[in-house]
């Protein structure tokens, strides 16, 4: 399949880059500058150079593809009205292509809001965390469209390669010898590493029905404070210094998006493994950490 990467620098897009390639798929991916232009070019893949929120400006000279996957977000306060413009101009013209076209949409676990003791799963309500809400509509319509066979899928909290999630653990541990947790110390994350969540990505375009939804969780919920120790551990810390955030404090620093950190969850990531085979390798996400921080 040809297929059309937004977002492909990033941590999960460059793990999925590489998994289609190794499955023998051809990857066409847009590139903002010219920076990840050349890792995209680096990884393999065809450059379209363009920015998600001047989509006008690319749309006509995108190829022919037979599928999509978008997962760009530029985490600032217009972020919903970027992907409105993207998908206001990007559906009709994967619906004017000459193939019928799988969209792959990106979600995300913050979007279930707190579970508490409670396990989610894609049958669970939709609660998003305020700074997301703009996400459900935007779900909904691709799930919905007849431009597309449209297939969302919901990854956990995503940790590897360049660090995902953990880089403030692991630059605090390296600089402050304390490490700050949003919320509290018993809050939970649900977790996926990137090339167990890129394998999914892979499964869901080749074989995932029309309008089917997917939660990309590997470990359905552990502490954050488990995570920070095994980061401060690895950094020869023995006994490491939490310092708690207040969620307003985080969304003073990085913006109201942040106080999904603070997101107590549990997720369950039983319906991929069942529908489309999928098969985590990275079960054990303390050891990861250690070896990620090495």
């Amino acid at each position: 399949m040809r297929v059309f990467l937004l977002g492909a620098t990033g941590t999960i897009g460059q793990a999925v880059l590489r998994a289609l390639i190794a499955r023998g798929h051809e990857v066409v991916a847009l590139a903002r500058s010219e920076a990840s232009a050349g890792k995209i070019a680096q990884l393999g893949a065809a450059v379209v150079r363009g920015d998600i929120g001047i989509p006008d400006r690319w749309l006509p000279g995108l190829p022919d593809i037979d599928g999509a996957i978008q997962m760009a977000c530029d985490f600032d306060s217009a972020m919903g009205e970027t992907e409105r413009r993207l998908l206001d101009g990007l559906l009709p013209r994967l619906a004017a292509g000459s193939r019928r076209v799988r969209f792959i949409y990106t979600g995300g676990c913050w979007l279930f809001g707190p579970t508490g003791n409670n396990v989610a799963t894609e049958e669970s309500a939709l609660s998003p965390l305020p700074a997301f809400a703009w996400m459900v509509p935007h779900l909904q319509r691709v799930l919905a469209s007849n431009e597309v066979e449209g297939i969302v899928i919901h990854p956990a909290m995503v940790y590897g390669g360049d660090g995902g999630v953990f880089r403030r653990f692991e630059q605090d541990a390296r600089e402050r010898r304390a490490i700050r947790v949003v919320g509290g110390e018993a809050v939970r994350w649900p977790l996926v590493h990137c090339d167990d969540l890129a394998d999914l990505y892979v499964l869901a375009l080749e074989h995932a029905a029309p309008r089917s939804t997917y939660l990309g969780v590997a470990t359905e919920g552990i502490p954050v404070s488990e995570l920070a120790q095994a980061i401060a551990r690895r950094r020869g810390v023995a006994a490491p210094i939490l310092e708690v955030m207040s969620e307003d404090a985080a969304a003073r620093e990085l913006g109201e998006w942040a106080r999904g950190y603070a997101c107590d969850q549990q997720l369950s990531g039983a319906k991929a493994r069942r529908d489309l085979g999928w098969t985590p390798r990275h079960l054990d996400p303390t050891r990861d950490l250690m070896e990620l921080c090495a």
